[in-house]
């Protein structure tokens, strides 16, 4: 065999070898595709925030008088009734102050019956003056003399009578302060804070002390939620509201949206407004001051075609057609996919709550073809929650939608019929976006 013949042998081996190679290659172990089939259930769209538990009416008892506390006859935690007797100051300076007082208004009642004594007198002698003064039998200067001491006994007794007035003023102020030493509950209640004990002096020199406050009623309890600007125009008073909190992480609780009020609050130029959610605490384990985490229902809809979120972030490199609804990737089509969706009208859809027109975007998921490859699917969506997104057309419930590449056991991929919760943000609260 010649130097020629032995080289086409020996390229043609080598072909034969890579095509061998390309052959096996091709028949090694290609991608597996996660896929989750669209089912039925709940799409609900939230707002979030924070807010504080508070009881619907809260009361601060205080002391309008200064003293030393003597008796406390409430505690934390005490449910007491309206008008019941909760504290007592020491009473002795006031009842002391009580009998000057009245002291005071004897000595003014008695020189106002003197003085009134003299007035009469001096009447009388100026009723005998001017008959003299008519006979002729007085001089008129003691006329005069007599006139002027009538005058000053009436006003005499015009001021004893107003000493006698301001007496009895200073009595009341005495009693009314003697009064202030028993504090009273003014409604029915629990008490929240006790901030005075046996002993303590409390000072009502220019503002009244606190010394308790009083929940009135706290198996009605409310919510108080700050908003940001940014979503405070979807939340309208009525509207449901799920919420949690950190000492019952596994339970859900109801609420409703009763105001939203107008005045902004401003915090490192982050603008909130404050929503108060009426909450329903029969069971008693809500308390004031728990931190809730808020979700306010702006929309829902219920018993829709539904498929995970995951999937609209899901871009193979290559794809089968869509079956004669779409393109091949790599035409126009192709690059509708991955550009921003326009919002068309839904069809039949009336305007909700908040004036926003009910819209549905298009865009492209992804299902495995008859090869195995993953197959585009033209959609239009509805509500999303984040986790969810509603289908208003395009796929029909079963179809399998791909959302990701690998093993479920290495990626942490939801498995086929499992929630995708794995695939949603993970900072965004999952009570809100269960399956239902």
């Amino acid at each position: 065999m010649g130097t020629r013949s032995r080289i086409v042998v020996a390229v043609g081996g080598a072909l034969v070898l890579a095509s061998l190679f390309l052959a096996f290659r091709k028949r090694g172990p290609q991608s597996q595709y996660l896929t989750v089939p669209v089912d039925r259930g709940d799409v609900v769209e939230v707002v979030g925030a924070t807010g504080t538990l508070e009881a619907v009416t809260t009361v601060q008892v205080g002391s309008q008088v200064s003293g030393t506390i003597q008796i406390l006859n409430a505690d934390f935690n005490s449910a007491v009734r309206q008008g019941q007797v909760i504290a007592r100051l020491d009473p002795s300076l006031f009842e002391a102050r009580l009998g000057q007082s009245r002291a005071n208004l004897v000595a003014a009642r008695a020189n106002a019956e003197r003085q009134r004594a003299d007035a009469e007198e001096a009447g009388r002698k100026l009723v005998r003056a001017r008959e003299l003064a008519a006979q002729s039998l007085l001089p008129a200067s003691d006329l005069e003399t007599a006139e002027a001491n009538a005058l000053a006994a009436a006003a005499q007794l015009k001021a004893a009578q107003a000493a006698v007035a301001q007496a009895e003023a200073s009595v009341r102020q005495a009693e009314v302060d003697l009064a202030h030493t028993v504090i009273e509950a003014p409604i029915d209640g629990v008490v929240i804070a006790r901030n005075v004990d046996v002993g303590q002096t409390v000072a009502a020199s220019f503002q009244a002390p606190v010394l308790f406050v009083i929940a009135k009623d706290l198996a009605s309890m409310q919510v108080n939620a700050s908003i940001d600007e940014a979503d405070i125009g979807r939340v309208r008073a009525g509207q449901g509201v799920l919420f949690r909190v950190d000492a019952y992480p596994e339970r859900e609780f109801r609420g409703e949206v009763r105001q939203v009020r107008l005045q902004p609050v401003t915090l490192q130029n982050v603008v909130t407004y404050n929503t108060i959610i009426s909450v329903d605490n029969a069971q008693q384990r809500l308390m004031p001051g728990m931190t809730a985490s808020v979700s306010v229902i702006v929309r829902r809809a219920d018993g829709v075609l539904r498929a995970p979120a995951a999937a609209l972030r899901f871009r193979p490199e290559q794809a089968e057609p869509s079956g004669g609804r779409g393109r091949p990737l790599g035409s126009a089509a192709a690059t509708a996919a991955t550009t921003p969706p326009q919002h068309r009208p839904r069809s039949g859809g009336d305007a909700p709550a908040d004036g926003r027109p009910v819209s549905g975007r298009e865009t492209v998921l992804y299902v495995l073809g008859p090869q195995g490859q993953p197959q585009r699917a033209p959609v239009r969506l509805g509500l999303s929650d984040g986790q969810y997104v509603e289908l208003l057309e395009g796929l029909e419930e079963g179809a399998r939608v791909i959302t990701g590449i690998g093993n479920p056991a290495d990626r942490g991929e939801p498995r086929a019929g499992s929630s995708p919760a794995a695939t949603s943000n993970p900072f965004s609260p999952q009570f809100q976006r269960r399956q239902r």
